[in-house]
């Protein structure tokens, strides 16, 4: 473990202690939270931290006790208690210094779209869709659908959404990538298994400080949204079509009446993916020069695989299956989630050291 580092953040712990106490500072309102949001971050550590300290003056004090024939033997048991606990303390302490993703506490927004198979991937695409807001369900978490481009038979060619709530972006970011489907469709007369796949992103909400996105940089079209008719059809050209013309994202979004709200979804969605464009160029980047990666990986990797004859699932990057696969689609996917989360902090512990 890094006893430097760790003074230093002690330090750190300690001076925004003083600072957010200071009547001063508690007079600028805006200076006083953003401490306040530090000083949060980092207690986990002091706290930890504290609990080191009193194990290694115990561990000291139990070794003071050797000398004496009458302790010896008590001071022995407790010097092997505390220095177990001191080991587990440190390893603790090593990933709560790990650096912080700091879009981890932000919302997503979700983008499914269908690859290979057809309406049979598409079909999966809904499941997904459909298994993720099960999930948010689930654990409490919000979800708002931006825009869904649905087939006949009840599939999504393209599926998004958000999901908003406590840490979304550090709990689900490990699940961008291409997922598989093995199963026979409702399409298929002759009962065999068709392999199939749909495609996840998962995208920091991107904030107004994150990515600047300029008028002379945009471009916007309106036009009529399409509809089932009848009573509901849109008669205003409500829908919007925005274009970033430096990167060539495009963003359509006709899923409100109001041209206003559709714009302010839209807009939502291409600032989320303008940031993941500049931050995937980075990442790449980074990536080149780390030995292993689980994090939020290349977007045309399979990372899972959805076997239903057998009922399992299988994440390929950390080689994990599960056999409980109507569960996992019904939202149970605490037990992935956790696993992908525990062996990137694995990956990273190594590269530390």
């Amino acid at each position: 473990m890094n006893r430097e580092k760790l003074e230093s953040v002690i330090a750190r712990y300690e001076k925004l202690s003083a600072e957010i106490a200071d009547p001063a500072v508690i007079a600028d309102t805006a200076l006083w939270s953003g401490l306040c949001k530090e000083h949060t971050a980092l207690a986990p550590i002091a706290e930890k931290y504290a609990e080191l300290s009193r194990a290694e003056s115990d561990l000291a004090g139990a070794e003071a006790l050797l000398s004496d024939p009458d302790m010896k033997e008590l001071a022995e048991e407790e010097i092997g208690e505390k220095k177990r606990l001191i080991g587990k303390l440190e390893e603790e302490l090593k990933i709560l210094l790990l650096p912080k993703d700091p879009d981890d506490d932000k919302n997503v927004i979700i983008e499914i779209r269908g690859g290979a198979g057809g309406e049979e991937a598409a079909l999966f695409g809904a499941d997904l869709m459909r298994m993720y807001k099960m999930y948010a369900d689930r654990t409490g978490l919000h979800w708002e659908d931006i825009g869904i481009n649905s087939t006949e038979l009840g599939g999504v060619k393209e599926a998004v959404f958000m999901m908003s709530g406590s840490g979304v972006y550090g709990r689900l970011k490990y699940e961008s990538g291409v997922h598989r489907v093995q199963r026979v469709p409702e399409t298929e007369t002759q009962g065999r298994i068709h392999t199939s796949t749909v495609t996840v992103a998962v995208l920091p909400e991107a904030e107004d400080v994150n990515v600047e996105i300029l008028d002379k940089d945009l471009r916007i079209d309106t036009y009529r949204s399409g509809g089932a008719g009848g009573q509901h059809i849109n008669k205003t050209d409500s829908a919007v079509r925005m274009t970033h013309i430096p990167t060539g994202i495009v963003v359509c979004c006709e899923d409100e009446r109001s041209q206003m709200k559709n714009r302010d979804k839209a807009m939502k969605v291409l600032k989320a993916r303008v940031y993941d464009y500049y931050n995937s160029i980075a990442e790449k980047e980074l990536a080149g020069r780390r030995r292993s990666q689980i994090g939020t990986g290349d977007r045309s990797e399979r990372i899972r695989t959805y076997n239903f004859p057998q009922g399992r699932v299988t994440d390929h990057r950390i080689g994990l299956s599960l056999y409980n696969l109507t569960d996992f689609m019904n939202g149970d996917i605490d037990e992935m989630l956790e696993a992908l989360r525990l062996a990137d902090i694995t990956a990273r512990l190594s590269e530390n050291e």
